[in-house]
């Protein structure tokens, strides 16, 4: 397993933007397929978007197709997730998520075995 941390979450208006951080320890992070998922009260954790080891592949939910953008910098240890043109309905709390067994089923959360402790994103109306 590999510690994480999120951060960058805030308060945005509709519209705007936020570009949350996923730092990971460790000199084998860039072994580890990187996922983004969210979960807004009452509802599931939901799958948003995956980056492969290198950064080379990427994938997203439909719902955040064309606005939010998973990038990593393996020299830092981090994995980004641009977040533009919010809408009320990405509110949540936001976690990224390690996977070192490089599964298939990307968007499935009980694939990884390394969550952070979460950042909340609020877009206000």
């Amino acid at each position: 397993q590999v510690p994480l941390v999120e951060s960058g979450g805030g308060t945005v208006q509709t519209g705007g933007s936020l570009r949350l951080s996923c730092a990971g320890s460790g000199r084998m992070f860039d072994s580890y397929a990187i996922g983004w998922f969210r979960q807004a009260p009452g509802k599931e954790r939901e799958f948003v978007a995956h980056t492969n080891w290198s950064g080379g592949r990427q994938h997203y939910a439909d719902s955040v197709q064309g606005r939010f953008t998973i990038s990593r910098d393996n020299a830092k240890n981090t994995v980004y997730l641009q977040m533009n043109s919010l809408k009320p309905e990405d509110t949540a709390v936001y976690y990224c998520a390690a996977d070192d067994r490089w599964t298939m089923t990307y968007w499935d959360h009980s694939k990884y075995n390394s969550w952070g402790q979460g950042t909340q994103v609020t877009v206000s109306s």
